[in-house]
């Protein structure tokens, strides 16, 4: 449970990173900071261009005043007789409604009174000042035009320059819920039609048009403000005179049956005809391809291009905006399919929306969707992403990017709902690149730590295996059930006497090389070199099922490589003292093991009482004349060996007495019929020298010694006939327990 905790604590490390991204986000974008919500709307113009809306004939029809019209009919403006041609021809045609996205805001400068008053000045005839005089006023046959029956709406032009008098609208805005007190843009200004042609037209709509910040005119205001009034735009104006409807009601969020924000407005109803909008009274454009029946150039109506078979064709029962594409007019904007487009453009494509009930919306709760799923998502990515490892991870991310991006995409085509995937992907990607940042240099770190540790230490898989799973890895101090190993060169003081400094040292680096070869193939780890004395151990930092037995191997390859050494070194490159002998200790137990030392310097290395008695066991190998002496805990794990026990001794600077075993071979040794009745005649003459039974024990003694001597433990046995010897001339007395106490370390 406790390495459960620990290996938790640090993947939750791993996704601080992340979890500070998603709060870094969230700022971002509850504040505006970055203008990143600039990508969303970008986005939603992709969509647009990727699917725009099918034309359908709606009946909504543009007279633009292009550039070949003006070319054939003379520079705008023109006379206002030829704008109540243009009027009456279309209504003769059967136009519901004629909207004119322009503002005839100053007089008709070709007005015969007008021109009478310049050819006055200039002192022409007075019969043509006088006949000039006599005729109408072209402003006047305009108003005529628009009178009713004839169904005309005008347009007013709203902006922010010094405060003016208010536009009055043709009829009243009455309300559902909370009255509508403020919109985010609320105009000061107002240029409108001359007083005359204003009072005169059936309708007053506003042209003023709201680009985003980058200038694309994406949504069309259906309602609009000035000095806190509300007032019809030109599509709502439209619409409820084409109706003959005398009223337009704006229902607001917080009315029966809506939702979001109290005072924003929901929908505007106007006779037959309910515009859902956003919380500003805006309608999103989804806007079509060119369509060449929705537009007819001005030239051909004024001029009789088209028939009046045809004029009724295409202009009955039709809402018609009038409006201008030509360049020096000044009347081009910007949308998410083309960069040059009519404003009037604008209009048209809004009603037809509205007459074929094809809304592009964005929900009111859309943004708090969005912040939720960005949250959401981005803890998610965190927390998971430190427990998924590099690829999946990535996998990971690929399907929640996508997922997202999917989904926004199916809501725009399916649904032509508009939900903003780009805070969420942002939050998704910003994550993953953190996390896995951190985790990187975390993990470089890591590995790089635990080569610098480890590399001279441990065997080169063993260090591969903890540079790819560190989690293995446990630093700062563990307690282990582990296996020690002391190795130390008999007579080094004798063989330092024979030899330069030097020399000495590339005798080490002959000597030392090849046992931690063997070591390290055995698993083990070299903790430490004490002079001449190597001191490694197993089953740390990694686990090693087999840690006895592969200490036991390491060390009787050691004794063999160092019986190949004395015979071929000898003569050669390097120095080589004669025939060496070595001596290694090994026990088994538990261990506390990890990083030791002080604040300044640390080194991995294991403490306790297995490792000083394994020392202690290495010295006693010089004493019996044994190469590899061993703890009984150790003993006891390698019963398929060829072990006998060697004495129970008492070692210096430890009270408990220890069972001392020499190793004498492996496993094929160990079931050799010679070794096993060699190993209980053994047993048998310690139990008679145990019993103090001298005659039994020195006969034993003399039946084993032959094969002792070939194991290697001639030296214990001339020992134990010693004592004897020195028993029989002092009794050690009845309560003698067996047990030797060493002298010497």
């Amino acid at each position: 449970m406790r390495e459960f905790w620990i290996k938790f604590a640090r993947k939750a490390g791993l996704a601080v990173p992340g979890l500070v991204v998603v709060a870094l986000v969230l700022v971002f974008k509850l504040t505006g900071l970055g203008g990143f919500d600039r990508a969303g709307l970008l986005l939603f113009d992709t969509y647009q261009r990727t699917q725009p809306r099918t034309f359908e004939d709606a009946g909504v029809r543009v007279i633009d005043i292009d550039e070949e019209s003006v070319r054939k009919l003379g520079q705008w403006p023109w006379p206002r007789s030829d704008m109540a041609t243009l009027t009456q021809r279309l209504t003769d045609a059967g136009a519901a409604v004629i909207a004119y996205d322009v503002v005839f805001a100053e007089p008709d400068r070709t007005s015969p009174a007008r021109l009478a008053e310049r050819a006055k000045r200039d002192h022409a005839d007075p019969g043509v000042v006088a006949a000039l005089q006599g005729l109408p006023d072209n402003d006047a046959i305009f108003a005529e035009a628009l009178a009713p029956p004839n169904r005309v709406v005008l347009g007013y032009f709203l902006g922010h320059g010094p405060k003016e008098p208010t536009v009055v609208p043709k009829v009243g805005l009455a309300w559902g819920g909370t009255p509508p007190t403020s919109l985010d843009l609320n105009f000061t200004s107002a240029t409108q039609p001359l007083p005359l042609l204003r009072d005169a037209a059936g309708g007053l709509g506003g042209v003023s048009r709201i680009g985003d910040s980058d200038g694309i005119v994406r949504q069309a205001p259906m309602i609009l403000m000035q000095n806190g009034e509300l007032l019809p735009s030109l599509v709502i104006e439209a619409l409820r005179v084409g109706q003959g409807a005398q009223s337009t009601v704006v229902k607001t969020s917080n009315a029966s049956g809506e939702w979001g924000d109290g005072e924003g407005i929901a929908s505007l109803k106007t006779g037959d005809v309910v515009v859902p909008t956003d919380s500003k009274g805006q309608l999103f454009v989804y806007y079509t391809r060119d369509a060449p029946i929705r537009t007819v150039p001005a030239w051909k109506i004024l001029t009789g291009a088209i028939p009046p078979e045809k004029m009724t064709e295409l202009f009955d029962q039709a809402i018609v905006y009038v409006g201008t594409s030509a360049p020096g007019l000044q009347d081009l904007v910007s949308t998410p399919l083309k960069g040059r487009e009519p404003g009037v453009m604008v209009h048209a494509q809004a009603t037809e929306q509205i007459l074929l009930g094809k809304y592009l919306t964005r929900p009111y709760l859309a943004p708090l969707y969005e912040t939720a799923a960005m949250i959401a998502l981005g803890l998610l990515m965190a927390l998971l992403l430190p427990w998924m490892g590099a690829t999946r991870g990535a996998v990971l991310g690929i399907v929640m990017v996508g997922g997202m991006a999917a989904g926004s995409w199916f809501a725009f085509s399916r649904e032509m709902v508009l939900l903003d995937p780009t805070w969420p992907i942002l939050t998704l990607v910003l994550v993953w690149v953190s996390v896995t940042a951190f985790t990187y240099y975390r993990e470089e770190r890591r590995r790089a730590y635990i080569h610098q540790a480890f590399d001279r230490y441990l065997s080169p898989d063993l260090v591969k295996r903890i540079v790819d799973d560190p989690s293995r890895l446990e630093l700062g101090g563990e307690e282990r059930e582990m296996t020690v190993l002391f190795c130390d060169i008999r007579g080094f003081s004798r063989i330092s006497e024979q030899l330069g400094p030097q020399e000495i040292i590339r005798f080490l680096i002959a000597f030392l090389t090849p046992m931690c070869d063997i070591l390290l193939a055995r698993k083990a780890t070299i903790d430490k070199f004490i002079g001449d004395a190597i001191l490694a151990f197993w089953n740390a930092p990694l686990d090693d099922p087999d840690q006895h037995g592969n200490a036991a191997r390491g060390a009787l390859a050691m004794v063999e490589r160092l019986k190949q050494l004395n015979a071929e070194m000898p003569g050669g490159a390097e120095p080589w003292p004669g025939d060496v002998a070595i001596g290694i200790g090994l026990n088994a137990g538990p261990c506390c093991v990890g990083n030791m030392g002080s604040a300044q310097r640390l080194s991995y290395s294991l403490i306790g009482d297995t490792v000083n008695l394994a020392s202690r066991i290495e010295g006693l190998t010089k004493y019996y004349g044994v190469a590899i002496a061993m703890g009984e805990d150790l003993q006891v794990r390698l019963r398929e060996f060829a072990t006998v026990e060697l004495d129970r001794v008492r070692v210096v600077g430890r009270e408990a007495p220890e069972t001392v075993h020499a190793l004498i071979g492996d496993e094929v040794l160990g079931a050799d019929a010679a070794f096993r009745g060699f190993a209980a005649d053994h047993e048998a003459m310690l139990l008679a020298y145990r019993a103090q039974g001298w005659d039994e024990a020195v006969a034993l003694l003399d039946k084993g010694e032959a094969a002792a001597k070939g194991y290697g433990l001639g030296k214990l046995y001339l020992l134990i006939r010693e004592r004897i010897a020195g028993y029989r001339e002092t009794s050690p007395g009845a309560d003698w327990d067996g047990i030797y106490g060493a002298t010497e370390k």
